[in-house]
């Protein structure tokens, strides 16, 4: 049964840096079940408080993580609400019209096409919104990575 448990415990640490560069799984909260999982098969003791404050804040942090990343890289290269609602629309859309590399190119033209509809903007000035839209998705990525590996690091270090 031991064995069983570490199983599930590393196949939902692989689900969750997965869900890293497919958006529609939640990593983080399969990271964190993860950790419930160890507590359940195991014992919640052997993880002390701080260790669940410390995680707890983590999932916080990368929970509005993607969105703060995106509405960052978006206004940085001059796009708008629209850009950020059309690249976010893009996000969540894009891997199923294309899979593989509709996590890319769904923000990117989800940005233009809000933009280019909702302001009128210029191509060009689309394209940029576009541009900042997968630069803030990719920000979002390694920043999430970096958290989420030190989520695990941490745990095996108090286990």
């Amino acid at each position: 049964m031991e064995i069983f448990a570490w199983i599930l415990i590393l196949l939902f640490f692989v689900i969750g840096f997965v869900g890293l560069v497919y958006p529609i799984i939640p990593a983080v909260l399969f990271i964190f079940g993860g950790f419930l999982i160890y507590g359940l098969f195991f014992s919640f003791s052997e993880l002390p408080w701080w260790f669940w404050a410390i995680q707890v804040l983590f999932v916080a942090l990368l929970f509005s993580a993607d969105a703060l990343a995106n509405a960052f890289g978006v206004r940085k290269f001059g796009g708008s609400r629209a850009g950020f609602w059309g690249s976010t629309l893009g996000l969540i859309l894009g891997p199923f019209i294309i899979p593989i590399v509709g996590i890319i190119i769904g923000p990117f033209v989800g940005a233009i096409a809000a933009e280019l509809l909702v302001n009128r903007s210029s191509f060009k000035q689309s394209f940029r919104s576009g541009v900042g839209s997968v630069v803030g998705f990719v920000t979002s990525v390694f920043t999430k990575g970096i958290i989420q590996t030190v989520m695990v690091i941490l745990f095996f270090l108090v286990v």
